[in-house]
């Protein structure tokens, strides 16, 4: 760690008592256990999400930001995303939830075509949800858990949810901010690749109060994203077998592996096969080692990563040839059941950064053991409540492998659902088929996985997040890797001057930038409209207690997507990512045939096929229930597939399954206070503007001390710590004085003058005398 000024380390001391902590936080969810060290964790952040009507706009809450922009997720050789994030698809629920939603509805802009030199009118068909903490509240290190309900059909792609956490220094969605710095995580000096890493560690002179020998990134590490749909059965180099709908935990790491990697839809060969002869028949790929996983949980052999190349004209960055390089995705699969879909469910990682630091992601099933004592999981009805050691990936694995590391920036945190063509979307689209993408448009139907716009047209698609909480250890000799920071400007890890000196990277771009100053804006303390206090939190009384024993009710049926009830009715641009591209045509056919019928009837087909439809779905209904009762007799067998010869990847080496039992007694349900208890603002007479009442009714909030936000409904957090710019200053008693900062150009050309200088010194002395000494013998003579 570079810390020129030791006795100034306060950006490494967690803000615990800066305001992050949601006063809603029970007392008995401030600290927990590392499942890893075994040590205790105390609460540093916390966002019950219980204040209903929260808004999430720019300058709406000091916490949050939800955007309001187009995803620039594409580029010129097709696809990306078809979304556009509204702010007003971000809000909090009188339920206790966060929710992102996500539904058909056309949003149309003119922007400045720079390649054609003309204005050219875009438009997206789907408007969703993204929220992050970008320069808010960042940390570096430490545990972080958050209860999510998944959005949609478990059985119908198409919908990329995620949770996930990015580098301060590259703000999602803006892709000139993250270009050649995502997802960067490496320290040493290679000229080969110094072109590609925009903060290299061959940088002598990183200006905007960066350090100097030290590379950075946009390191990504994601808790989860959602691949729906339904596969039909277990999806091929999948072990243990995984089937659709899964989730995928990953981490994002640059530079990548450049050759021999292994091809996506097949596990990574780790053996030579030879002839009889001794010839070999394959080569060894090569692939990061000592990865763990356990449960229902598979390495991903779908996606290894992605190659960021020479970009075209058109596309929303530039790399030049010399700036391409190569991206890896290290991760793996965990199968999700519908209960995913309808309650929440926690998802865990422990974080300690940097080298000789590690990930580990977990999640809860149900922990069994089998008649010879082997502890395995499974996911049954998705209601377990047992710890499962998911993921592991340690540092050394990253080390050995390419030299990177586990990420040590200080990160943020984002909630999103997006919508892209190269996720979760048809493979295999007709010829035939214009390949568009309006749901409200019949010749578009074909672009689209059967059911997914009657499901978009239900208005009940949403991501619900319960609760998030980060942890972190006071203890740095009790973990691995290194210390636990808040703060997104920490000494060794500066960002503030760097964002302040780029600021255009992290704005929108025109035509949503026109009234923008700044990549964000002050928070608004008060000014909402408002008729009664209530309107502004108001109402409630300063000492009720919390009530620590109410839980949330189970999910109201009502407001749960299931498209199978009859009672209900219906910048960088990755490769597709779906499974079904490595299906056969056959198999694929198989599983989602039955699905394929219902939807024809569903979404208008003709009354022959209807009925022809309806007949084919009974025959199969009946099938599958034969095949489901003689499923149900070896209902956790194909858990202990590994045990019993039916390894689907036979003849690879495999990563060691984790059989440590790892079990939490204690049941995370949410928990309600009054959210009420404490008055946050009143309503007030608004007092009239210049340009006459600055509210419709007349009236406007008025915030009372410690809430903020237009409505008073967020409690006023802030980053407090000084800034690493501050922290490098010298500070005398009459003066500032920053510290000299000499190259090796500097004490050249300074010896060189120096040098000079002498040289013309004594070659002056030298004259001098031989003049003194002309003058004495003339005066002699």
């Amino acid at each position: 760690m570079r810390n020129p000024l030791p006795f100034l380390a306060l950006a490494a001391v967690p803000l615990a008592d800066a305001g992050w902590i949601d006063e809603d936080t029970p007392k008995h969810l401030r600290t927990t256990t590392s499942l890893v060290d075994g040590t205790t964790y105390e609460l540093v952040m916390s966002d019950e999400f219980n204040v209903p009507n929260r808004t999430f706009a720019d300058g709406d809450d000091p916490t949050w930001t939800a955007l309001d922009k187009s995803d620039d997720d594409y580029s010129a050789s097709g696809g990306g995303s078809l979304h556009f994030y509204n702010s007003t698809m971000v809000r909090t629920t009188p339920d206790g939830f966060l929710t992102i939603q996500s539904l058909i509805d056309k949003t149309s802009w003119t922007r400045h075509d720079d390649v054609e030199k003309k204005w050219t009118k875009e438009t997206k068909h789907f408007k969703s949800g993204m929220i992050q903490s970008w320069n808010k509240f960042c940390f570096t290190g430490g545990i972080i858990e958050v209860d999510v309900i998944l959005p949609g059909s478990p059985d119908i792609g198409g919908l990329w949810p995620a949770v996930w956490m990015l580098g301060n220094l590259g703000r999602a969605t803006y892709e000139g901010s993250t270009n050649n710095l995502w997802p960067w995580s490496y320290d040493t000096c290679d000229r080969k690749k110094q072109q590609a890493q925009s903060i290299s560690a061959c940088n002598e002179a990183n200006h905007f109060g960066l350090n100097k020998f030290q590379g950075r990134g946009a390191t990504e590490i994601d808790l989860l994203e959602l691949m729906g749909g339904d596969s039909g059965g277990p999806l091929p180099a999948t072990y243990p077998p995984v089937s659709l709908p899964y989730v995928d935990m990953t981490l994002q790491v640059a530079p990548g592996i450049p050759d021999n990697r292994p091809q996506s839809g097949s596990q990574p060969v780790r053996t030579i096969d030879r002839t009889h002869s001794g010839y070999a028949t394959s080569v060894a790929q090569k692939w990061y080692d000592n990865l763990t996983v356990a449960g229902n949980t598979s390495l991903n052999p779908f996606f290894y990563g992605t190659y960021l190349g020479e970009t075209k004209l058109g596309e929303p960055v530039t790399r030049n040839k010399h700036q391409a390089f190569q991206a890896d995705a290290v991760g793996a699969m965990k199968q999700l059941v519908p209960e995913h879909f309808r309650t929440p469910h926690t998802f865990r990682l422990e974080w300690q950064p940097g080298r000789g630091g590690r990930l580990d992601w977990f999640t809860k099933s149900y922990k069994k053991v089998d008649e010879n004592g082997t502890v395995y999981h499974t996911e049954g009805d998705g209601k377990g409540q047992d710890w499962e050691h998911s993921l592991s990936i340690p540092d050394f694995a990253l080390d050995d492998a390419m030299g990177s590391k586990i990420p040590e920036e200080p990160s943020y945190v984002i909630f999103n659902t997006a919508i892209s063509s190269t996720w979760a979307f048809p493979y295999d689209v007709p010829d035939w088929c214009p390949k568009c993408y309006d749901c409200n448009d019949p010749k578009c139907t074909c672009s689209f996985n059967p059911g997914f716009c009657n499901m978009m047209k239900t208005g009940k698609v949403a991501m619900k997040i319960d609760a998030v909480r980060v942890y972190q250890s006071k203890d740095n000799d009790a973990h691995d890797g290194g210390p636990h920071t808040v703060g997104c400007d920490p000494l060794d890890f500066p960002t503030r001057e760097y964002i302040k000196g780029y600021e255009y990277l992290y704005m929108r771009n025109p035509p949503f930038s026109y009234d923008d100053k700044h990549p964000l804006r002050n928070i608004k303390n008060g000014g909402g409209t408002c008729e009664v206090d209530e309107d502004c939190g108001g109402g409630g009384a300063e000492d009720v207690e919390v009530d620590e024993e109410w839980t949330l009710p189970s999910a109201d049926e009502a407001d749960v997507l299931d498209l199978d009830d009859d009672k209900k009715g219906g910048g960088t641009i990755r490769e597709n990512q779906g499974p079904m591209a490595h299906l056969k045509a056959k198999k694929a056919q198989q599983g989602t045939q039955a699905n394929q019928r219902r939807r024809l009837a569903e979404e208008g087909a003709t009354e022959d096929a209807k009925e022809d439809a309806a007949t084919d779905a009974k025959e199969d209904a009946t099938t599958d229930a034969k095949e489901d009762e003689a499923d149900a007799t070896k209902d956790g067998k194909d858990d202990k597939a590994s045990d019993k010869g039916e390894d689907p990847t036979a003849g690879l080496e495999k990563p060691p399954i984790s059989e440590e039992s790892l079990e939490d007694k204690e049941v995370n349900t949410k928990v309600l206070s009054n959210h009420s208890r404490k008055p946050k603002g009143r309503c007030v007479k608004a007092t009239p503007g210049l340009f006459g009442m600055p509210t419709s009714t007349g009236k406007q909030c008025q915030c009372n001390k410690g809430y903020t936000g237009p409505h008073c409904l967020s409690i006023d957090k802030f980053d407090d710590e000084p800034g690493a710019y501050e922290q490098k200053k010298l500070t005398t008693l009459f003066t500032d004085r920053a510290t000299l900062y000499l190259t090796n150009f500097h004490l050249f050309i300074g010896g060189m003058m120096v040098g000079a200088f002498a040289v013309a010194l004594v070659g002056a002395s030298f004259l001098k005398g031989r003049s003194d000494g002309a003058m004495e013998m003339t005066s002699r003579m």
